[in-house]
């Protein structure tokens, strides 16, 4: 979750807004590499709202830091849609920092690994695009006047319905599931190892008994060298 800083003065205490968002790629391969450069896949990486609302209300600016290798690596986005579309032949990390309306606020870097290659068959072959995004908070902890004004006074980005590529409900569900599945293993087999430990020691506790069984009888005196 990437929480963006306060600083004092100004601000007003006791109020947390939450807002979401999306960020991520996606990538088409050319079907086969380009001879002019070598590249073979077209990509576009992104910065998106989470919920049908207008981002630019309260961000000023976004910067995409590209790999160095391209003309322009550090890209500036005013306004919507904050994206960089460009293309290339190799993965690699882009840092992404946001910039809000209101200076005092710190801007915040997430950073995301640009994924241009899949094993999955329509997106080697370039008949389906690949699509890597990740969803994140922006949490704003006793914000300015100005920027609580900026954030409760959003508008709608686009009309109709507003949906993103990746299901992120259908993804929470699919982590709460592993997580509850993990759990019961791990309990599982910590069970299993209080069970073995158990007979350990008892294992321990007999093999004493015969070792101190053994030692009595070698104490014991021999009759026939008595008399």
């Amino acid at each position: 979750m990437a929480e963006v800083g306060s600083e004092p003065g100004g601000r007003i205490k006791g109020t947390t807004i939450v807002k979401p968002f999306v960020y991520g790629n996606i990538a088409r391969y050319f079907g086969k590499k380009r001879e002019e450069d070598g590249h073979t896949h077209q990509w576009t990486v992104y910065v998106k709202p989470y919920k049908n609302e207008d981002l630019s209300g309260y961000i000023k600016k976004i910067h995409f830091k590209l790999h160095d290798s391209y003309p322009n690596h550090n890209r500036v986005v005013t306004k919507p849609p904050y994206e960089v579309t460009e293309t290339g032949w190799g993965e690699f990390e882009v840092i992404i920092k946001i910039y809000f309306v209101d200076p005092n606020e710190r801007p915040v870097t997430v950073y995301h690994l640009l994924k241009l290659f899949q094993s999955e068959t329509d997106i080697m072959l370039g008949k389906k695009s690949l699509v890597v995004e990740y969803y994140d908070e922006l949490v704003f902890q006793d914000p300015t006047v100005l920027m609580h004004h900026a954030l409760t006074n959003t508008r709608p980005m686009s009309l109709g319905t507003y949906k993103h590529d990746t299901d992120f409900d259908e993804r929470k569900e699919k982590t709460l599931n592993n997580i509850v599945a993990a759990n019961k293993k791990i309990r599982y087999e910590i069970q299993e190892l209080n069970e073995r430990l158990k007979q350990k020691k008892e294992n321990i506790n007999k093999l004493k008994e015969h070792i101190n069984k053994v030692e009595d009888v070698d104490l014991q005196p021999d009759v026939e060298s008595v008399t």
